[in-house]
C-alpha cells in the first residue's frame, strides 16, 4: 500500500512570538480604527506570508492594498522586523511608491501568491482583491506597480542578502 504525504502547510503566525505578533496586530488597529481584530490579525498574517515568500524568492513581488497594509505595520517594528529577516536568510526592503489604483497589475498579485504558495503557505485569497473590488478597507493607500522581468526601478519589496 503506497501512501502520498501531505506536505507540511507553514503556519506564518509562528514567525513571531506572540506578543510580537499582537503588537503588529494592535498597531494594524491604530491605524484602523473600525478594523475588526480578527480581520487585523488575518492581514498581519498574510503580511508575515508575503515576506517570508519575498525573502526565499526576491525581486516582483507585490502586495496587495490591505497586504501593504500589515507589511507597514510590521515595518514600524524594527526590531521584530529585522530579527524576523534575519530568521528567513534576507532583508526585505519596502521601496515605497506614491499611491496610484491605475498601476494595479492582477497578474502581479496572482504572481505572488503563487510564490506564497510556493512557499508552503495557503493564500487567505479574500486579501489579495484589487483596489476597487472591495475587500477589508484600509488606510494604505499604496497600489504597487507591475514588473513582468523583475527590474522595476520603484518595486515594493527589494529583497537582499544580509
Amino acid at each position: 500500500m503506497s501512501t502520498t504525504a501531505t506536505p507540511a502547510v507553514r503556519d506564518a503566525a509562528s514567525l513571531l512570538t506572540r506578543a510580537e505578533f499582537d503588537g503588529v496586530t494592535a498597531t494594524v488597529l491604530d491605524n484602523n480604527r473600525d478594523m475588526a481584530e480578527q480581520d487585523a490579525r488575518r492581514i498581519v498574517e498574510e503580511a508575515l506570508k508575503f515576506v517570508a515568500a519575498a525573502a526565499m524568492f526576491p525581486g516582483g513581488m507585490r502586495p496587495s492594498r490591505t497586504i501593504d497594509e500589515g507589511w507597514h505595520a510590521l515595518i514600524l517594528h524594527t526590531r521584530v522586523y529585522q530579527a524576523l529577516c534575519r530568521r528567513l536568510g534576507r532583508f526585505v526592503h519596502h521601496v515605497p511608491e506614491r499611491p496610484d489604483p491605475t498601476r494595479h497589475d492582477p497578474t502581479a498579485l496572482e504572481r505572488t501568491q503563487a510564490r506564497i504558495t510556493e512557499a508552503g503557505y495557503v493564500v487567505d485569497r479574500t486579501l489579495w482583491l484589487g483596489p476597487s473590488n472591495g475587500g477589508i478597507p484600509v488606510a494604505a493607500e499604496c497600489e504597487h506597480a507591475s514588473c513582468g522581468d523583475g527590474n522595476c526601478e520603484a518595486n515594493c519589496s527589494d529583497a537582499h542578502p544580509n
